[in-house]
Order: structure tokens, then C-alpha cells, then sequence
């Protein structure tokens, strides 16, 4: 919770549990919260959450009264995986392997549910992310892509063709970042998904940019991220976390074969391109790691921490804590001329299996891992 009086955790077997986490204490089991595996949780306030699951629905509950839902939301067609939260305006927003990222006004909540609208589509999507100020919306898919739609209006559904198409491109590390020319990858091997592979539409990126120092509402970019040693191979991008502060996004990408796995950290260019000729890629590759290549075909969900200087990182059977740089400063205070490795500050091992998920504490000295056993470990570290 953002207070951090309560820990829940997302189970495979329709669970949901509760953990006082100063105390380590199991406070609830919310045995059936879900008639499917449980796959994100996402608090509103202090005590109002959403899960969602392979059931195809979320759920709002409230941690006053949690013997009961406050209501089921149903719209999507496939497994739901991720939830967003507009807090200025209330608006709950989701994603599912239906490739549908669906938004719910809550301010207009009744048992039956909330008014929603399908606001956005594109095949194979994996994740999908708000920036802080909810001024963008990030979404990966499992053929490599990167979708970012710009200056976000989310009260506006969109369909295909209805946004402004930015060029598909590649990211790059290097100084010559105006580059619009993109070749897209091969399929991933995912057991969730076809394989296939392309950007969301192959007739709008035709289209010539319209990005001209700035960006329409909704006008939607699409970039494949440079991943080392992957400049010759497709790669899914699986897991999508943002900077606290809005100024970077975090992926962790597989390859392929999932021979390979990297953590990425991309800083986000704002103001007008380069060349107005050639529109300038919106992300930049400042750092990356690789990682332990175990427990293949499972998402590994990493994070940074609240003030953005760590990212903690599943490895293996622990995580690893990295940084910018060896005194954890902050990422604007050494921005890199090309792509760096992060530097691995602590490694933290206390499961027997392998680590799937990691959270730091919004405010304490606190980090939470889950396995894939079902083993969650609280840790404080000590420097």
C-alpha cells in the first residue's frame, strides 16, 4: 500500500495474501479472490485495491471490509495482466493478453461495476505503463516493440488510424539518434502467445511522422529498443516498469531462444527532434545488465526504487540490487555518453527456487521478493 501498512501479494491459485510487513505477520488469505490465477495487484488509495486475473476480470476490494468484493469489473476477453491508476482523475486502467488496454471510471462505481470504454488495441501486448504525471502510456508486446502514446487523453477511445502515427525505429545508444529506418524482429517463443510477429498496423507506419517539435494528443510511436546482443535476433520485452520520477523506462527482454535476458534502462528525449527531416527516437539506451538466464519462459518483474537511484532486479534463486553508478546517485547526475553497465550494488539470496517478482517499500527501508514456490522474503538491507 502506499502507506505501507499492508503487503498483498498476487498467488497463481486464485489467492490473494495480506502481510503486515513490518511485522512479517500473515494478516489474511482472500482464498477466492479470483476463479483464476491472480496476476497484479494495484492499490488506488490507502485502503482501495484492484487485482486482476486469468479469468478475464478485476476485482475492488477495500481492506476494511474484505470478506466480500466492492464490485467485479467485466470487459475483457483474454487474461488481465496489468493495472494503471489516474489518480487526478480517477480512472482505472487495464491491459490483457486480448491486446485491449480498457479504462473504468471509479468515480462512477456501483456494485455492478463501472462505465468503460476500450481505449486502445494492438496484437501481442504484454505490458502496459502510465508515466507519473500520466502524460504517456508505454506498452510492450511480446515481438519486441515498444509502443509510447504522447500527450495522453484518456478520456478519447481510440481506433486504428483515428491517432497520429510516429515513425517505427530503433533505439540507440550512440550520439546519432535521428535514425527513422527500422527493421522489425522475429516472433518470440512465447507459450502465451501466436507466433507472429509486426508492429500494431503495417499500413499507418507508412504514413509520413507528423512530429514536428511536438506531439499531437494520443500520437502514438513506435520503437524497437536496442538490446545488447540482440542486434541481430528479435527479443520480447517482459516486464515494463517507469522512473518514479518520469524520467526513464526500465524493460527486462528476452531473446528469441530465451538463451539470453537484460535488464535495460532507456532515458525518455523530450523537446524537438534533431533533424525535422527525421524525427529524433523518444528513448535513449543509458545503462543495462545481463541476467541469470533461469527459469526460462517465466516473467521476471523488477523495479525501481521510490527515489529512482535502485533497481531491484530478480537473479537467480535472490535479486540483485544495481545502480547508476557505485554511490547509487541519481540517473540525470550521470547520464552516460554511450550505454553503460548498471552496477550491481548487493545481492540479497534467500529462496530455493526461482524469483519472479520484487517490490521496495514506499517508505521503509524495504524490499519484498516472491519465488516461484510461492516463498515471499522481506529483506532490510544494511549498507
Amino acid at each position: 500500500a502506499p502507506c505501507s501498512s499492508v503487503l498483498t501479494v498476487a498467488c497463481e491459485q486464485t489467492e490473494v495474501l495480506l502481510f503486515d510487513p513490518i511485522s512479517s505477520k500473515h494478516i489474511k488469505t482472500l482464498s477466492e479472490a479470483h476463479e483464476d490465477c491472480v496476476n497484479n495487484i494495484r492499490f488506488l488509495d490507502n485502503r482501495l485495491f484492484a487485482t486482476c486475473s486469468d479469468d478475464t476480470t478485476i476485482a475492488l476490494w477495500d481492506l476494511r471490509k474484505l470478506n466480500t468484493k466492492v464490485c467485479t469489473l467485466h470487459g475483457h476477453t483474454s487474461w488481465v495482466k496489468n493495472i494503471e491508476y489516474d489518480t487526478n482523475t480517477r480512472l482505472l486502467v487495464t491491459s490483457g493478453f486480448d491486446g485491449n488496454v480498457i479504462i473504468w471510471d471509479t468515480n462512477r462505481c456501483t456494485e455492478d461495476g463501472c462505465p468503460h470504454k476500450k481505449f486502445f488495441h494492438t496484437r501481442f501486448l504484454m505490458r502496459m505503463r502510465l508515466t507519473p504525471d500520466c502524460s504517456k502510456m508505454l506498452i510492450s508486446t511480446s515481438s519486441g516493440y515498444l509502443l509510447i502514446l504522447h500527450d495522453l487523453d484518456l478520456n478519447k477511445s481510440l481506433e486504428v488510424g483515428s491517432y497520429p502515427i510516429l515513425r517505427a525505429r530503433r533505439t540507440t545508444s550512440s550520439s546519432d539518434i535521428t535514425s527513422s529506418g527500422s527493421s522489425g524482429p522475429r516472433a518470440v517463443g512465447s507459450p502465451c502467445h501466436q507466433n507472429n510477429s509486426g508492429p500494431p498496423s503495417e499500413k499507418t507506419l507508412s504514413r509520413p511522422s507528423q512530429r514536428e517539435g511536438g506531439s499531437p494528443r494520443n500520437s502514438l510511436e513506435v520503437l524497437t529498443p536496442e538490446v545488447p546482443g540482440e542486434r541481430d535476433r528479435g527479443n520480447c520485452i517482459t516486464s515494463l516498469q517507469l522512473h518514479p520520477k518520469g524520467w526513464a523506462t526500465l524493460l527486462r527482454c528476452s531473446s528469441n531462444t530465451d538463451d539470453q535476458e537484460w535488464t535495460c534502462v532507456y532515458e525518455f528525449q523530450e523537446g524537438a527532434p534533431v533533424r525535422p527531416v527525421s524525427p529524433r527516437c523518444s528513448l535513449r539506451l543509458t545503462h543495462c545488465i545481463e541476467e541469470a538466464n533461469v527459469g526460462r519462459g517465466y516473467i521476471k518483474e523488477l523495479c525501481f526504487s521510490p527515489d529512482g537511484r535502485m533497481i531491484s532486479s530478480p537473479h537467480g534463486f535472490g535479486i540483485r540490487l544495481l545502480g547508476f553508478d557505485a554511490h547509487c546517485s541519481e540517473l540525470v547526475d550521470c547520464l552516460p555518453r554511450e550505454a553503460s553497465p548498471l552496477r550491481e550494488i548487493r545481492s540479497l539470496y534467500s529462496h530455493n527456487d526461482v524469483v519472479l517478482t520484487t517490490k521496495f517499500s514506499p517508505t521503509h527501508c524495504q524490499i519484498a521478493s516472491g519465488c516461484l514456490s510461492g516463498r515471499v522474503s522481506l529483506y532490510q538491507p544494511k549498507f
